[in-house]
């Protein structure tokens, strides 16, 4: 059954601007901007009142209501992130020949895995920096879906295709995901 109205409130945290203009919005905070395009959410009114962040679906079907939820979760993501951060850590594991990781540019160079002699590389979403520490690699931003989208770059560059995963379990995996204090 559908409901009339769906209508939901969103606080805008003290040291965030929010702007919706164009079918994006545009959140500024202490430790950079993020933005998103909701164009995609037809018949989902976003609109910025105060300190709040409004939502509004009049007749909203099953899945324009998914998506009204989903929207209230990225904004609060982005408030998050604009405010504090996010923090990806991946294990680089070998067993046999030692695997050297290495960022050049706006990529991660992955060379030797289980001994190969070509350069695996792996994209860095603009706005994320990626740091190698040993056998640590810590990836970290303000915007949540590009600081783990370099995170799965890095891991899925490193996969090993062709042999069993319980035998050659060398790698570079994510292991622990934060939100930076």
């Amino acid at each position: 059954m559908m409901e009339p109205l769906i209508y939901e409130e969103l606080k805008i945290p003290s040291s965030v601007k929010v702007e919706v203009q164009d079918g994006k919005v545009i959140v500024k905070g202490p430790k950079g901007q993020v933005e998103k395009d909701i164009s995609h959410a037809k018949g989902i009114i976003v609109s910025v009142s105060g300190d709040k962040v409004t939502f509004e679906a009049t007749f909203a079907t099953r899945r324009q209501k998914a998506t009204l939820y989903s929207l209230k979760r990225e904004i609060e993501n982005m408030f998050i992130g604009v405010t504090k951060g996010y923090r990806y850590y991946l294990k680089i594991i070998f067993t046999h020949f030692p695997i050297s990781v290495k960022v050049v540019g706006n990529e991660v160079q992955i060379t030797n895995l289980i001994g190969e002699k070509n350069v695996r590389k792996a994209n860095i979403m603009p706005g994320v920096k990626v740091t190698v520490k040993g056998e640590d690699i810590v990836v970290e931003g303000s915007d949540l879906e590009k600081v783990a989208q370099t995170a799965a770059n890095i891991e899925s560059a490193s996969k090993i295709k062709g042999f069993d995963r319980r035998v050659f379990s060398d790698g570079i995996y994510i292991y622990k995901k934060e939100v930076v204090e």
